[in-house]
């Protein structure tokens, strides 16, 4: 008997976390925080010390009562890479159930930044494993990790083997063909999984009403390229605002950075993180070509030396999504005064994730720009999602008997259901379009 529980990111984008149960045995999948509630209520887009029961409250992490009576059996949590909508919930929670953390190289390093940062002391130990391999966790399940592209390295699909069939976990994924960072994600490892049985496919639906496939980070690159290349900056100052997880990114704002003869600085704590663990698993170089600052004090020196040197420096920033506490906003805030002058250039590499904070953050920090007069360059992006036409072709080649929409809010569950019903699945039937705490047994 296999049992699936939706625990999170079943009614929203965020606090993804999936629990499923084998006979007598469970195993969690991602534990994440609700970015729009954690930002809201922390104020911060970096983890902090907070009593885990108020987290609970405000719905910044999973509500993980709905799994009380597995609380014994869970033998493992599963994360599929470092984003904090899928690992954030890991030092608040984890520590509820006596199981290790299986992850990839990358995913475990900024898992154990994290803990070092805050002080935080996990039960149970961080284990590493590289994407493409698996093991037998006991018995009755193998673990296999499948190599995918998405907006951070060592993404991976989950597959757990069971005797009843194998159970897919893709969340979150991308099918690039052309990634500007790691391998392409491993088609023929999900073919010759389509040709066993896979009893579920349970599957990232955020853009699944987005009819087209979703375009590659080497066109993101190409974006990035025609705003600091090709426009005219002599003279003036360089902001370039992304995802500090997003390390293909970097590694391209690097490159052009350098071609444009400037100096470059990394700016904000969780850039540090996430480039420190990038470094540490070999797969980017960053601190031979870049300064990094984490601290305010240190950022504050460094502004008043890049104020008076103008056109010398790119900076970059956190605070894509006009976060409080992120550099940008300080820059703006007077906390880290900076006089902007007008011209100079504001790239957000990255769309504003759509939920009323962000929202509200960004057209805040953007109104505080403009007082300036500065050029603004928005939306120089491409998401680490698929679209609805990569989800066919997923679904195509894994050939699952039943499909669980996941990380989105109802009408994106939906749309994804609607995608089924195209391909053949029937709603109710073999399509299970759930919420939150929910259970479903096959």
């Amino acid at each position: 008997m296999v049992e699936i529980c939706t625990v999170g990111g079943y009614n929203e984008v965020g606090g993804n976390s999936t629990a499923i149960k084998i006979g007598d045995e469970a195993y969690i999948l991602d534990l994440g925080i609700h970015l729009e509630n954690y930002v809201k209520y922390t104020q911060d887009e970096d983890i902090v010390d907070i009593s885990p029961n108020e987290l609970m409250r405000v719905g910044a992490v999973p509500d993980v009562s709905a799994i009380d009576d597995w609380k014994s059996k869970v033998k493992m949590i599963l994360p599929t890479h470092a984003h904090l909508d899928h690992i954030g919930a890991i030092p608040y929670l984890s520590n509820n159930f006596k199981a290790p953390i299986m992850c990839t190289p990358f995913t475990s390093e900024v898992l154990k930044g994290i803990l070092t940062e805050d002080k935080i002391k996990l039960n149970g130990k961080i284990k590493s494993m590289s994407a493409n391999s698996s093991f037998q966790a006991s018995n009755n399940v193998k673990i296999e990790f499948v190599h995918m592209t998405h907006s951070t390295p060592h993404t991976v699909m989950i597959a757990l083997h069971t005797k009843e069939g194998i159970i897919i976990y893709a969340n979150d994924f991308k099918f690039d063909l052309f990634p500007t960072l790691g391998k392409k994600p491993n088609f023929k490892r999900l073919e010759e999984l389509g040709k066993q049985k896979v009893l579920a496919l349970i599957c990232d639906s955020t853009y699944a009403a987005d009819a087209r496939k979703m375009p590659s980070e080497s066109i993101a690159k190409e974006m990035l390229r025609e705003v600091m290349l090709g426009i005219d900056s002599k003279n003036k100052h360089v902001v370039v605002t992304t995802f500090s997880s997003h390390i293909a990114r970097l590694n391209s704002i690097v490159e052009f950075g350098q071609k444009m003869n400037r100096k470059i600085v990394f700016m904000g704590r969780s850039m540090a993180k996430y480039v420190k663990a990038a470094e540490s698993t070999g797969i980017a170089k960053f601190t031979n070509k870049v300064e990094i600052l984490k601290y305010s004090g240190q950022i504050k020196r460094k502004l008043k030396k890049i104020a008076k040197d103008r056109g010398k420096y790119l900076m970059v920033a956190t605070g894509h999504q006009g976060e409080p506490k992120s550099v940008l906003a300080k820059m703006m805030n007077g906390e880290l005064k900076f006089n902007f002058m007008p011209e100079d250039h504001i790239i957000f590499s990255c769309r504003t994730i759509p939920t009323p904070t962000n929202i509200a953050n960004r057209q805040k920090l953007e109104a505080d720009l403009r007082t300036f007069n500065v050029r603004i360059f928005k939306d120089i992006h491409q998401s680490g999602h698929a679209a609805r036409e990569d989800m066919r072709d997923l679904i195509n080649l894994v050939k699952p008997q039943h499909i669980i929409p996941a990380h989105g809010e109802p009408r994106m569950l939906n749309a994804l259901a609607d995608l089924a019903a195209e391909m053949g699945y029937k709603k109710g039937n073999n399509v299970h379009v759930m919420r939150n705490g929910e259970r479903i047994r096959f």
